[in-house]
């Protein structure tokens, strides 16, 4: 036994690597992706075209300046050319040293009162022009959140919380358009009559408290679908839709909203449908309000 040689076996252990969590994070971003995606999926199948045309309006950039240039500097991203030129003094560089004639004096100086005229003039329409710009860009951002506290308006209302699908608000060339539009089993008015439901009522009034705050002008039409109607006394699409703009006028007023800033108040029957391709919807049945686009204050002293 003391001879046998002593054996001492060394087993080593293999070392396994460390994956680490690196995927349960790229799984959990993967997973949340899917959920977003299916949850905008199901917001596109169930909201309706108004309500769509409702948060597009609210993300669009109403209040950015509608200026076309690439840069608001001073050159405003136009180059030096002829009008540039015009603008100041930068032909005089380019005359020639040598001494004008009798008639040279007087022809130039002809032609420094005719531009002299000429640039008063294009400085006129440049101001007038920016003005206007400023103007329509001021009041794009007082549209935008006149139309943001309607909706909000509305959606504080129990009364009327449930209409907000059928108050459409938008931009128009004309102005800021709010437009009060029947549904199939809740229409604005009494059927074949100018008489308000009581709904529509608080819906005027809580539209007047907001309008009242702007100083724009205001234009009320009354639209009809294009089925032919006759009432009593021989009325037809023409009178009633009318008869329905002159209502809300009333509204309106009642609610402290100026007569003074009434513009018009038209009846426009089926002539300008909101859904051309069906012209009998109930859709096309409603109630126009639009806050027109005022041009800005004309300067003293200013002469058209």
């Amino acid at each position: 036994m003391a001879d046998q040689p002593i054996v001492i076996k060394r087993i080593k252990k293999g070392e396994h690597a460390h994956h680490g969590g690196a995927w349960k994070v790229a799984y959990a971003d993967f997973v949340t992706a899917m959920m977003a995606f299916f949850l905008l999926m199901w917001l596109i199948n169930t909201t309706t075209p108004e309500q769509k045309r409702g948060i597009a309006d609210y993300f669009a950039p109403q209040s950015i300046s509608q200026t076309v240039s690439g840069a608001g500097g001073v050159l405003g991203g136009k180059v030096m050319g002829q009008e540039t030129a015009r603008a100041g003094g930068a032909t005089s560089m380019f005359q020639k040293n040598s001494p004008p004639s009798k008639n040279s004096s007087e022809k130039s100086a002809q032609n420094g009162s005719s531009q002299g005229g000429s640039n008063s003039s294009e400085n006129a329409s440049d101001t007038n022009a920016n003005a206007e710009a400023q103007s329509s860009s001021t009041q794009n951002g007082d549209f935008a959140h006149a139309a943001e506290a309607i909706r909000q308006a509305i959606a504080d209302n129990p009364d009327i919380a449930q209409l907000s699908k059928q108050v459409m608000v938008d931009q128009t060339p004309d102005g800021m358009r709010i437009q009060l539009v029947d549904q199939d089993g809740r229409p604005m008015f009494q059927q074949g009559t100018s008489t308000p439901m009581p709904y529509t009522r608080k819906l005027l009034e809580t539209i007047a408290k907001v309008i009242d705050r702007l100083p724009n002008r205001v234009s009320i039409s009354g639209h009809t679908e294009g089925k032919a109607f006759t009432g009593p006394r021989g009325m037809t699409n023409w009178e009633l839709s009318a008869e329905r703009a002159n209502a809300g006028r009333a509204i309106l007023s009642a609610a402290g909203l100026n007569s003074d800033r009434i513009y018009e108040v038209a009846g426009k029957a089926g002539a300008e449908p909101l859904l051309p391709e069906d012209p009998n919807a109930s859709a096309n049945r409603r109630l126009s309000i639009v806050l027109m686009r005022e041009a800005p204050p004309v300067p003293v002293g200013h002469q058209l």
